[in-house]
């Protein structure tokens, strides 16, 4: 199943970035891949399901490459598939305590938060919220409460 996203890994475990054109996906990628996540597909991202699990990837004709809005598009980046843990609505106003979420694709299910793509700590909040994705962090609200 092919999507109009952005993915990227920290440790294998992918992040799906859902938006609009324009909503700054790729350009959240390059702030993640410069904290070390690494790149999985950009603008495009091919999902299949394998062992009951989603797994993300990049199109052949796209593998390793991504776009630097306003420097133009880049190739030759190290990229690979990653499993899926979460995915992050791209919005520009997120609710303080959002509602739990869930993204839906080839019968499976993730925890989606929303997140301001522009905001200064949202490389922080995707590593936050891959740990809490994860198991490793709880929340008594929000986007992964119970």
């Amino acid at each position: 199943m092919l999507i109009h996203a952005t993915c990227v890994a920290r440790a294998g475990k992918g992040l799906l970035l859902l938006g609009a054109s324009g909503a700054g996906k790729s350009l959240l990628a390059l702030r993640l891949i410069e904290a070390g996540w690494s790149l999985v597909a950009d603008d495009q991202v091919l999902l299949r399901c394998e062992h009951e699990a989603l797994w993300a990837e990049a199109p052949a004709p796209l593998a390793g490459m991504i776009e630097a809005r306003g420097l133009g598009i880049f190739r030759g980046i190290p990229h690979a598939p990653a499993r899926l843990t979460a995915a992050a609505r791209l919005t520009s106003s997120p609710p303080r305590l959002p509602e739990p979420a869930r993204f839906a694709a080839l019968g499976l299910t993730l925890p989606e938060f929303p997140l301001d793509a522009a905001h200064p700590a949202a490389p922080t909040l995707c590593a936050w919220a891959l740990r809490a994705a994860l198991g490793e962090l709880t929340q008594t609200s929000g986007a992964f409460a119970p």
